[in-house]
């Protein structure tokens, strides 16, 4: 017979997943406008207050390059400031227990976030960023490979000198916008190269939709078997083809249970226009229409992963509640569902009943709850030619 415990077919799959916030930084670095300092202070400490613990918060790279961050220091300096620290409390939230990360992809950037530690207001956490493929590192990097490689060898030594823990990212782990098809096993060597010179952890990032459910279980198990510590993996989907939704369940099914997402499924590469005013950012836009680049939304996520019975810590309705407040700052419907629609109650909606039911039963003589004729069989009796042969 066929085993219907979910758990006992994949026995890697966990009952409790981390679930990270970068809205404020991959999701606002993809727009055109400026988002102001207290809107990108609200949405961080909201997700915070709905049970975020691991959060992205800005981008310490040139400002000349993304504008959007050029309000980073003073964004830290919140989440470092007494206000902050008193509202945790009131909530019953130990601040320490929240993780705050900056994007670093080049030296000058880990540089400044070495410099706003020593000023009290750094990072716990930043990150830099390999791709498999060369021509998408060097699009992103502006290096070889092995030029990044030594970067972020020194990056990690200086880091931890000041107790900052460094992120390595791996991407076009399932294919490149650039070149095409990549090979899994250049992903995993390149796990294996980050942790080797002393990364904390590591995203193994689908940054351009790339990924099928079948690829996401086979490289994140042949990951676990190769480095079977979860805790150390973290998945990153974006959402082009809307089947993000399915990787994240493959990886769950192959045992990973960290992942990240943005509110309303914002992100992608960082804008080349901002307000009236182009900007340097990362180049031409590598996709055709900017609606359809972003993240898995973290409210259809939050959702699935609460239907499915796996513990994660946020209060669901309070991240509902919030992402259609970002539609407002952001002027636009954005990609999530469950804003409109919200979640699958077990209790329904019973101000959807028609009325008269109860009456009817009554009018015919049934009982209340019965569902068959009462001179029928029960259970049912399939045909001969339906049943199953011994």
């Amino acid at each position: 017979m066929t085993e219907y415990d979910y758990w006992k077919i994949f026995p890697r799959m966990p009952k409790k997943v981390t679930i990270g916030d970068i809205t404020i930084r991959d999701g606002f670095q993809h727009e055109e406008k400026f988002f102001s300092t207290a809107a990108k202070i609200f949405y961080a400490e909201e997700m915070i207050m709905a049970g975020c613990r691991e959060i992205e918060v800005t981008n310490l790279g040139s400002p000349e390059s993304i504008p959007q961050f050029r309000d980073a220091d003073q964004v830290l300096a919140y989440f470092r400031g007494d206000r902050f620290r008193k509202r945790c409390e009131k909530s019953g939230i130990k601040p320490d227990s929240i993780t705050f990360t900056a994007v670093t992809i080049r030296e000058n950037a880990v540089d400044r976030a070495i410099e706003l530690k020593k000023q009290g207001i750094g990072p716990d956490r930043i990150l830099m960023m390999v791709s498999t493929d060369p021509e998408h590192h060097f699009a992103n990097s502006g290096t070889t490979l092995s030029q990044y490689w030594k970067e972020a060898e020194r990056c990690i030594k200086k880091a931890a000198d000041v107790g900052i823990k460094m992120c390595g990212t791996v991407s076009t782990i399932w294919g490149s916008p650039i070149t095409g098809a990549t090979e899994l096993a250049d992903a995993v060597e390149f796990t294996k190269r980050w942790l080797e010179i002393g990364a904390f952890d590591i995203e193994h990032a689908d940054h351009d939709g790339s990924a099928s459910a079948a690829q996401v279980y086979r490289y994140f198990s042949m990951i676990l078997d190769a480095i079977p510590y979860p805790e150390v993996h973290l998945a990153h989907f974006h959402e082009t083809k809307r089947v993000a939704s399915a990787s994240v369940l493959a990886a769950l099914q192959a045992g990973i249970n960290r992942f990240e997402a943005t509110l309303g499924g914002l992100g992608g590469q960082p804008a080349n226009f901002l307000d009236d005013t182009p900007v340097r950012g990362t180049g031409e836009y590598y996709y055709k229409d900017p609606r359809y680049v972003g993240l898995i939304t973290m409210e259809d996520l939050l959702v699935m992963i609460d239907e499915l019975g796996i513990e994660h810590g946020y209060d669901v309705d309070r991240v509902l509640w919030l992402g259609s407040k970002l539609e407002k700052t952001i002027s636009r419907r954005l990609r999530s569902e469950a804003v409109y629609n919200g979640r699958t109650l077990k209790e329904g909606h019973r101000e959807f009943a028609r009325p008269g039911l109860a009456k009817l039963i009554q009018k015919v003589g049934e009982e209340p709850g019965q569902k068959i004729p009462k001179d029928w069989t029960s259970p049912a009796i399939l045909p001969e030619k339906y049943r199953i042969k011994k």
